[in-house]
């Protein structure tokens, strides 16, 4: 089973969300899907089944490799680097 290569960088305690929505998709006019969080600096994009994909634009612009999910009763991560759940 692979693993996140990439936890043990992530700071401690997470970065608090920098926005309460996508702010790329506020801009452009087009509402996000789902919402996740940055766990490098906190900042919020919106996911894949979104039309812009901001969350996954941040992590081509940044190499932050970890997000997690903002969506109530929700706790999974994503590493973008390790393709895998953690």
């Amino acid at each position: 089973m692979k693993q996140c290569t990439h936890l043990d960088a992530l700071p401690h305690p997470e970065p608090a969300p920098l926005s309460e929505t996508c702010l790329e998709c506020q801009a452009a006019g087009t509402n996000p899907v789902q919402l996740r969080l940055c766990e490098v600096c906190g900042h919020v994009g919106c996911c894949d089944s979104s039309p812009l994909r901001h969350a996954t634009e941040h992590f081509k612009e940044t190499g932050h490799p970890v997000m997690r999910t903002l969506e109530t009763g929700e706790s999974w991560r994503w590493c973008f680097v390790d393709h895998v759940l953690v």
